[in-house]
């Protein structure tokens, strides 16, 4: 099993980690801050370096319980220690818009008008996508959700992460708010949760910034309808620094 430095910190490009094996499918470490792609959030990008020989890496996939970096060539299998470094403004920016729908589904949860639930999303390096059960989305509901959703974010919320056992996890409603969501729950031993404090609490994987304040002001770039009790808000975010 990988350690996964990305829980532990967030925050960490550099790290130093021993390969334990390399191969067609990529390259294996005993620990790793490379977040493979996962509840729509993509995998990491960055370089490793070994023995004075530096290996880009393109990808970052689950394996099993493994978690396999992706390069453009065949490694050879050996271990050897290594310098791994992150695609930090790439995976900074996917943190921001996660934790920006998480906030978005939070908000359209917890407002009874709204009465939607997220069925999937995807991130990419200059907007996101959210999909919902809502029977119809119209530009002046959507713009209502997002502007809901900047005033909580420009209260400045800390966003923590931590662990709990599988059992209390489903004593608590609305932890996962999708079908595999729930269904992770039934096979999990602990779940991790990812919680905005004083806002929303969810059962995730995914990495988050260490306070809303941090994502900047959300804009809504379009909806779109993707049939009955299936709509699509595409957004973006300012990126960091700006």
């Amino acid at each position: 099993m990988t350690r996964k430095l990305f829980w532990e910190d967030p925050y960490l490009k550099r790290f130093e980690a021993v390969i334990t094996d390399a191969g067609m499918e990529g390259i294996f470490l005993d620990s790793t801050a490379f977040y493979p792609s996962g509840g729509g959030q993509p995998g990491d990008t960055g370089r490793l370096m070994v023995d004075g020989k530096i290996i880009d890496i393109i990808d970052t996939r689950k394996l099993d319980d493994r978690i396999a970096h992706i390069t453009n060539s065949i490694s050879e299998s050996h271990e050897a220690k290594t310098v791994g470094e992150i695609n930090w403004p790439r995976r900074y920016q996917h943190m921001r818009f996660h934790t920006a729908i998480h906030l978005i589904d939070a908000i359209v949860n917890r407002n009874p008008e709204y009465a939607g639930l997220i069925t999937g999303s995807q991130i990419y390096e200059d907007r996101a996508r959210v999909d919902f059960s809502l029977e119809s989305l119209d530009p002046e509901l959507a713009n209502s959700i997002i502007k809901e959703t900047n005033e909580v974010i420009e209260e400045k919320h800390k966003v923590i992460s931590y662990f709990i056992d599988a059992e209390e996890a489903k004593r608590i409603e609305n932890l996962a708010r999708t079908v595999p969501g729930r269904e992770l729950l039934l096979k999990m031993d602990t779940i991790r949760i990812v919680e905005i404090e004083g806002v929303d609490r969810q059962a995730d994987g995914g990495t988050h910034v260490a306070n809303t304040s941090e994502i900047g002001e959300i804009s809504l770039v379009k909806i779109e309808n993707k049939g009955r009790n299936n709509k699509r808000m595409v957004i973006s975010i300012p990126p960091a620094g700006a």
